[in-house]
């Protein structure tokens, strides 16, 4: 994962973070809505984990703002904000994970060429990938902490939930870490360097994991740990 994050600005941020906002406040297919837009944030050439802290926060920013407005359309404001807010953030964490998995199927594919990346870049998105789920709870957290009322209720209690259950991200970093030690302790005999670079293949499978191309973790007894 390199620092160079093309085609990745402030204004993209902005409009995803209206994006999520509008679907949260509108309340219709949140998971899947909040999971399809991140993974679309996510789909650049070159991210790193300060451009993907970037992204969840803006996630986060506009899941709060949009549970605001939720709460002045509804009846049940209480069960309704909660169910959106943690359809919401289940739709991150299930779009991280398949970030994870994303680099995961990057190295099995090299593999399954005898090919493998640098140990330079394996070694520092294996670096990033241990660092990601820390990412998404301390953000989540942080998010927490600047809300108020009902809203900042709800957003302590996923965090909790989240921190003493585990996540869907957490689950596959660790498998993918598993894939990453393999390759690192590889002593290469069979296999030589591909040209590719680790970033435009984790890439291209997010890409393809958020158009159905690989089913991705998408499991919805998965994503919903409650």
């Amino acid at each position: 994962m390199n620092n160079d994050n093309a085609g990745f600005s402030d204004n993209d941020l902005s409009t995803l973070e209206a994006e999520i906002r509008e679907a949260v406040a509108q309340g219709t297919h949140v998971q899947d809505t909040v999971r399809r837009l991140t993974l679309k944030a996510m789909n650049a050439q070159h991210i790193d984990l300060d451009a993907l802290q970037r992204i969840v926060a803006a996630v986060l920013r506009g899941v709060h703002d949009g549970a605001q407005q939720r709460l002045q359309l509804v009846t049940n404001q209480a069960q309704a904000a909660k169910s959106q807010i943690g359809e919401a953030v289940a739709g991150l964490d299930s779009a991280l994970a398949s970030f994870a998995e994303a680099s995961k199927l990057a190295v099995q594919e090299a593999a399954s060429q005898a090919k493998k990346f640098s140990q330079t870049e394996l070694s520092r998105t294996r670096s990033d990938l241990e660092g990601l789920e820390s990412l998404f709870l301390d953000t989540l957290h942080h998010t927490a902490a600047g809300a108020q009322g009902l809203v900042a209720d709800i957003l302590h209690d996923l965090g909790r939930h989240a921190q003493n259950n585990g996540t869907v991200v957490g689950s596959q970093i660790k498998e993918t870490l598993a894939i990453f030690a393999q390759q690192i302790a590889s002593v290469g005999h069979a296999q030589m360097e591909t040209g590719a670079s680790l970033a435009h293949s984790t890439a291209d499978f997010v890409s393809k994991i958020a158009n159905g191309v690989v089913a991705g973790m998408h499991d919805q007894s998965k994503n919903n740990k409650s």
